[in-house]
């Protein structure tokens, strides 16, 4: 493995995507990261078109790792995690509250074993109050972090949800930030330590600086206003774009490019805090004159007169773009199992420790023998132990 976290083990226990997206993120930076799975596997696993467990959304959610497939209901297989946990930099999971103790691998224990050991405990919610033990998935966390109220229909006030798994992405980059500060911590200090991210937390913090901008200063009340009715996408001729002025001086590049130059004296639009207030009108006005030519028109004009705008890229279209491409985003590679396949690139590149590019999704206990093997067990131990059913395996 190259990257900055080169050297480093993660022991992944965590299932779904919040957990799983922040371990692919340090498998691309180096981390060696082995999943940990019930004979059943992650159920992530069983999506729609997926070859030998290889659903689209697992194979993002676990690129780079190794698969291990035990099942902790018998005591060989809890022997063969100790084995592996006292190996490890970072230990991750994301049960429900209390799921983990059951298991016998609460922080207090892992610690125990491995006192260098990073732990991280994913959570829907938090470990205390009402909501703490419910079975907690994206929409209940867009719920609770007033998200959905963001989203809400500028017309008639109902909450939307965002069609994204937000909030479980959001948690993973959070989680994965927090992760390599520990490791940092425990660089410096030699100390290892229990780190709790959950998913509400997550969201909240990440909504604050604009979505709760009228909440920040206490002395100017509690009222948010109803989001805009206007989206930002504006329908021309053959296309959608999108357009956004702040400053005067797009502003002004923007009447010049829609030969409006008129609106510039508008009283309603000479500042931007008048644009600001007036801002469903001018919008309007804008709409009217794009959709009367076709896109790449505006956006020449726009973008020769140095005005924020883009197209608005169908999902299809975005493979193709030439800002994506120019970027070299888009990795496609042959999977073994699962065929031809495309991931985005890592986002973050790194000068002095490059990584490579991710590698494919692990099967189900793919590397259970070879793991076992790194752990110490011989050849006739292994063969026990998947005879016994405490570990899966996947044949060859």
């Amino acid at each position: 493995m190259s990257g900055p976290l080169a050297g480093i083990r993660i022991v992944d226990l965590s299932g779904v995507v919040s957990g799983p997206a922040c371990t692919a993120m340090l498998a691309d930076q180096g981390a060696d990261v082995i999943k940990v799975e019930t004979p059943a596997g992650d159920q992530m696993r069983r999506g729609k078109a997926s070859p030998q467990g290889l659903a689209p959304g697992f194979i993002s959610c676990n690129r780079g790792k190794r698969s291990i497939a035990l099942d902790l209901k018998r005591q060989p297989a809890c022997d063969v995690l100790w084995r592996l946990v006292e190996r490890a930099d970072v230990l991750v999971q994301n049960f429900r509250p209390g799921t983990i103790e059951r298991l016998g691998f609460a922080e207090p224990e892992v610690r125990k074993h491995n006192p260098r050991i990073v732990y991280l405990s994913i959570s829907g919610v938090g470990e205390q109050g009402p909501y703490s033990t419910a079975r907690v998935y994206d929409p209940i966390v867009q719920a609770l972090s007033g998200l959905a109220d963001i989203q809400a229909d500028p017309t008639t006030g109902r909450p939307r949800m965002v069609r994204t798994i937000v909030a479980d992405k959001t948690t993973a980059v959070y989680a994965a930030q927090a992760l390599t500060a520990a490791l940092l911590h425990r660089e410096r200090s030699g100390e290892g330590q229990h780190v709790r991210v959950s998913m509400l937390d997550a969201m909240v913090s990440y909504l604050w600086p604009e979505g709760m901008a009228a909440y920040t200063r206490v002395d100017d009340g509690d009222e948010a206003p109803r989001s805009s009715v206007h989206d930002m996408i504006f329908e021309t001729a053959d296309g959608y774009i999108t357009v956004g002025t702040v400053s005067d001086a797009e502003w002004s590049g923007l009447c010049t490019a829609l030969g409006k130059p008129g609106w510039l004296q508008d009283p309603r639009f000479t500042t931007t805090a008048l644009r600001s207030t007036h801002r469903e009108e001018r919008l309007a006005l804008v709409a009217e004159v794009l959709r009367t030519r076709g896109r790449q028109h505006w956006l020449d004009l726009l973008q020769d007169a140095d005005v924020p705008s883009a197209p608005v890229l169908r999902r299809r279209e975005l493979m193709d773009h030439a800002q994506v491409r120019a970027n070299g985003l888009i990795h496609e590679f042959h999977h073994p199992h699962a065929g031809n396949v495309r991931q985005a690139r890592p986002a973050a590149r790194f000068e002095r420790s490059p990584a490579g590019l991710p590698g494919p999704a692990p099967r189900l206990g793919e590397q259970s023998r070879a793991i076992l093997e790194e752990a110490g067990y011989d050849a006739r131990a292994i063969e026990a132990l998947i005879t016994s059913g405490a570990v899966a395996a996947t044949a060859d």
